[in-house]
């Protein structure tokens, strides 16, 4: 099975939106643990707290920087022993 670490995922995406399929993911067990980080050009506040409500872990605006990404790969999830 595919179990990713790690997934980027755009918002505005056609047909299904980026919060419709994290939720899809988040509805399946083995998506449970797996850091989904929103990669998007929406930016405001709002929208970085819908994301998270949605069951983003992270929210990003494009282009991110170096130091945005880093924090990402470092981030806790991805720093827990399997």
């Amino acid at each position: 099975k595919f179990h990713p670490e790690i997934v980027f995922l755009d918002i505005g995406l056609p047909g299904m939106n980026g919060y419709e399929v994290v939720r899809e993911f988040r509805a399946q067990e083995e998506f449970q643990e797996t850091l989904i980080v929103a990669l998007t050009g929406y930016g405001t506040e709002d929208d970085r707290l819908r994301a998270l409500k949605a069951g983003f872990d992270d929210h990003l605006v494009k282009p991110p920087s170096l130091d945005m990404l880093v924090d990402i790969f470092n981030h806790p999830k991805l720093l827990q022993p399997s």
